[in-house]
């Protein structure tokens, strides 16, 4: 399996889907530049794994997520991670930027 065969998850755009209604869920959502392939993993508070997508060519991810306190890590080529703390709000989209 190669990074473009992805995981079966909607492709990632900046556009959130069609029929999202934010008044209910709290989003993360973010661009990776400077990683090539990669993967967005979100963390929980106690930094426990809670899900992982394929970054877009864009450099694109997103996440739905319960609010309150995350960590994004992004996992590129070559052993390069960077974690990037964000706080998650009911009916808000969080958007984090990562330059790797």
């Amino acid at each position: 399996m190669t990074l473009s065969d992805g995981c079966g998850a909607p492709e990632q755009t900046i556009e959130l889907p069609a029929g999202i209604d934010l008044s209910n869920q709290a989003v993360i959502q973010g661009k990776v530049s400077g990683a090539g392939p990669a993967y967005a993993r979100l963390l929980d508070g106690s930094g426990e794994f809670t899900g992982e997508v394929v970054v877009s060519e864009e450099g694109i991810f997103r996440f739905f997520a319960a609010p309150g306190s995350w960590t994004v890590r992004i996992i590129a080529g070559g052993g390069v991670s960077k974690d990037v703390p964000v706080e998650a709000k009911l009916g808000e989209v969080a958007q984090v930027t990562v330059t790797v």
